[in-house]
């Protein structure tokens, strides 16, 4: 462009005397204020300088389709298994504790180390879209009589062990279930079993003993009974839990009975044993309308830090990460904010109900159902619903 073609576009840019040039920059990022690029991607700005779009040069931009979230976990099939894990859960009241999802998660692990597959030992009334999720290929149906029948299902898993001849059996060290069937199997075949194993391998099982003083190392034996937490539970895929044939119908005879559950005072209940726990923080101030609601529901009684520390409740009552660690069904907890060392000692509940006048407490963020409301006002309510649903009768 020659020199006088160059002061002519100049000239024709200079203000009238007096007279300021005043710029849109939102106008010129809009393209209004200037010519609009053309195919090439290129403009003449306020200027007169060619600006390059290097979106427009690479022509338009077609988005992604985006992938449809998928609402189903990966479902595994194991058609020919090297070896069988066979676990024997307790099954309280027909479903999955937290201990037996630990125990199905270590057998998990065994079976997927050896290319195998894992058989449950469960009643017919088991739901198998529920053992599945929680690691099993195979379901072993069994008709238990009703209560405790130790006997009988020992029998039961004996001949589980002669059909399927498992490379390993897996039981939860329960005192009155799994621990207690457990070694009445390895008696009978004569045979030693990993007890109360806290770690467990393909290779390697950590057994406590010597009352609790000395860890054991070995190899996994064919028998392990399981403290809890020793594995963590399966998760990330549904399993297949396939129902195998029968291999034993059992009976009620046996030299013992259920007689039923004895009739117990919660809170001589120890807290870590606990099935259902109403709790107190700093926000209970109507002592008389807690110990009443806790009668009602026939729940042990326990209580924050800051309550034991006022004398409030026993010290033995305490729970969190200082006190009790507990892992009840359901914890209740009134007027507790959720200091981070009671949460800590709740963190095995498996469902957490917080009544707190705080929305935005830490409990009531941890807790399955929230009721904001004042504790003093929610605990006369729950209790006479639950004396009249109950049709217990309401204590002196």
């Amino acid at each position: 462009m020659s020199r006088l073609r160059i002061e002519r576009r100049r000239s024709a840019q200079r203000p009238a005397p007096g007279e300021r040039i005043r710029r849109d920059p939102r106008a010129e990022r809009r393209g209004t204020a200037a010519p609009e690029a053309g195919a090439s991607g290129e403009a003449a700005g306020s200027g007169g300088r060619i600006r390059r779009d290097p979106r427009a040069a690479r022509g338009p931009v077609r988005a992604a389709p985006a992938a449809a979230p998928s609402s189903r976990l990966p479902r595994v099939v194991i058609e020919d298994p090297a070896c069988l894990i066979l676990a024997v859960p307790d099954l309280e009241d027909g479903r999955l504790t937290s201990h037996d999802r630990d125990l199905l998660g270590a057998a998990r692990l065994l079976a997927d180390a050896a290319k195998g597959a894992v058989v449950v030992l469960a009643p017919r009334s088991m739901a198998p879209a529920e053992l599945g999720a929680a690691g099993a290929d195979r379901l072993l149906p069994l008709s238990l009589p009703a209560g405790y029948a130790p006997e009988a299902k020992m029998i039961a898993v004996l001949a589980a062990i002669e059909v399927l001849d498992p490379r390993h059996v897996l039981l939860p060290d329960t005192v009155a279930a799994g621990g207690d069937i457990g070694r009445r199997v390895a008696a009978a075949l004569g045979e030693t079993p990993a007890t109360r194993v806290l770690r467990l391998s393909s290779e390697e099982a950590a057994s406590r003993g010597n009352g609790g003083r000395s860890d054991y190392l070995r190899r996994p034996p064919r028998i392990l009974l399981l403290a809890p937490e020793a594995a963590d539970p399966a998760t990330g895929a549904e399993w297949e839990a396939r129902a195998l044939p029968a291999v034993v119908e059992l009976s009620d005879e046996g030299y013992i009975r259920d007689g039923g559950l004895a009739a117990t005072d919660p809170n001589a209940v120890a807290l870590a044993e606990a099935d259902l726990i109403v709790s107190a923080g700093n926000g209970v101030s109507d002592w008389s309308a807690f110990h009443e609601v806790a009668a009602a529901l026939g729940a042990a009684e326990g209580g924050s830090r800051v309550v034991c520390d006022a004398g409030l409740l026993p010290r033995a009552r305490q729970i969190g990460a200082s006190g009790t660690l507990v892992a009840p069904r359901c914890y209740l907890a009134f007027g507790i904010a959720g200091a981070a060392q009671h949460l800590q000692g709740i963190a095995r509940c498996e469902r957490v109900v917080a009544v707190n006048t705080d929305l935005h407490a830490d409990m009531v963020k941890r807790a399955d159902l929230a009721v904001i409301a004042d504790a003093q006002a929610v605990m006369p309510a729950l209790a006479k619903l639950a004396w009249e649903k109950l049709g217990k009768k309401r204590s002196a």
